[in-house]
Order: C-alpha cells, then sequence, then structure tokens
C-alpha cells in the first residue's frame, strides 16, 4: 500500500523551502521514483557505493557535523535550491568536494 502523500508529491520540490522534517517525505518519492537506485552512481541505495567513488578520498571535515550520519541524502542545486534527486551520502560529498555540486 502507498502512502498518498507520495502519490501527489509533484517532484522537483524547492528543497530550501522544504521544512526539515517534511523532506523524509521527498526523499521517500525519490527513492520510489529511482527504483532504490542513487541518481549519481546508480548502484543500489541499500548498498555501499562502487569503488570507483568510494575510493575518492572526501575531507569530512568540509561536511556539516552528523553529515555521514544517514546513509542516503537528496541531492539539490545549490544555485537553484531544486531538488535533483537522492543519492549515498558519499555520493553527495564526492558531488560536492569534488564537482562543485
Amino acid at each position: 500500500m502507498r502512502i498518498k502523500v507520495l502519490e501527489t508529491m509533484k517532484l522537483p520540490v524547492n528543497y530550501n523551502e522544504t521544512p526539515y522534517n517534511k523532506r523524509w517525505q521527498v526523499k521517500k518519492a525519490y527513492i520510489e521514483e529511482q527504483e532504490g537506485l542513487c541518481c549519481h552512481c546508480e548502484c543500489s541505495l541499500e548498498e555501499d557505493p562502487p569503488e570507483e567513488i568510494s575510493s575518492l578520498l572526501v575531507d569530512e571535515s568540509l561536511f556539516p557535523k552528523g553529515f555521514f550520519n544517514n546513509p542516503v541524502h537528496l541531492h539539490h542545486s545549490h544555485a537553484t535550491g531544486m531538488t535533483i534527486g537522492v543519492v549515498h551520502a558519499y555520493c553527495n560529498a564526492v558531488l560536492w568536494q569534488y564537482h562543485g555540486e
């Protein structure tokens, strides 16, 4: 049984205008839309990113405390605030540190 909010949620949403306690709904909608795959590495969100991603060194001091506590993140444009999809936490860090996303 699907939750009604997931059926009616229109993606993308503005990350900056979505209350923190509502972002889980956006995350769940993207997980469903992406069939459980990371939108960056295209691997299952239930597994670690592939070695070509996980082997890249990430400077954890560049990220907020607790950044890596949640394994799945909402990826969004820092320029527009619009969500792009869900990614592994490590993929999110790589996207930011190496690609400026």
